[in-house]
């Protein structure tokens, strides 16, 4: 019986084997190259990327401490302060007065203006008027400290100081601040119109009483007291506080809106 030849689809087909043999050479040659392209593209750049990204994790590792030692200060910073105003409430001046000291050398400028305003403070209570007085002058001097402390240790200073200071010199401390809007402008305004009372001035000191009793970002206790001094210079600055009401008595004469206006006679 014969045989039936192989179909064509069933031989090889000639040189395949040679075919593949080829690609698989050329696939094993390429990957090779690729390989020895990424070896010498790390060997070129590893260092300095790997030297790039050790310095942000050394750089943000270090925030992450910086940050976490500031928080911890911070916090016993605020702790000490407690501790401080507490021993001062409870009238240990020499003790709050040494923890205050401390404080003002270590904290912030902010702390360290609140620090130095309690010692100066601590002084003037203990009587120490002329030492205190030195030490306010110090602050309101002092360029580092926040103005708003400046401004405050200014009418410190001066009321402190006013019976041995020249009307003049409390007028040139004391005029830049008297001014509405000025956080100091009762405390400043009320000694300011002293010392235009002692100068005879006292067209401006009513005027200024007047002012500040009718400015409604002034405690109350000041306005009624300035209100009364401003009624006895013939100037009415209103009265809307109940205190200075009981103060006037019924023979006083009916508010005003303006200021500046003389009271009637």
């Amino acid at each position: 019986m014969a045989l039936r030849p192989p179909s064509e689809s069933q031989s090889p087909k000639p040189g395949s084997r040679e075919e593949a043999q080829q690609d698989g050479f050329l696939r094993e040659v390429d990957e090779a190259l690729r390989e020895e392209q990424l070896v010498n593209s790390i060997k070129r750049y590893g260092k300095p990327a790997g030297a790039v990204v050790l310095a942000g994790l050394l750089a943000l590792g270090g925030y992450l401490y910086w940050q976490h030692t500031e928080k911890a200060a911070a916090t016993d910073l605020s702790r000490r302060t407690l501790l401080a105003m507490d021993r001062l409430e409870a009238g240990e001046l020499d003790a709050a007065a040494k923890d205050f000291a401390v404080l003002a050398k270590e904290g912030s400028d902010g702390t360290r203006a609140i620090a130095l305003m309690q010692i100066a403070a601590i002084a003037a209570k203990q009587g120490k008027a002329e030492e205190a007085a030195k030490q306010f002058g110090a602050i309101a001097a002092d360029a580092k400290v926040p103005q708003m402390y400046r401004d405050l240790a200014t009418v410190r200073e001066v009321s402190l100081r006013f019976d041995t200071m020249k009307p003049e010199d409390v007028v040139a401390k004391l005029k830049p601040l008297a001014v509405p809007g000025n956080a100091m402008f009762g405390s400043a305004g009320e000694l300011l119109g002293m010392a235009y009372l002692e100068m005879g001035k006292t067209d401006e000191a009513g005027k200024l009483f007047a002012q500040i009793g009718l400015d409604k970002n002034v405690p109350d206790s000041l306005r009624s007291r300035v209100r009364q001094l401003a009624s006895g210079l013939g100037y009415d600055a209103g009265s809307d506080i109940p205190e200075f009401e009981e103060n006037k008595g019924d023979g006083a004469a009916s508010a005003s809106p303006a200021a500046s206006a003389p009271a009637k006679q």
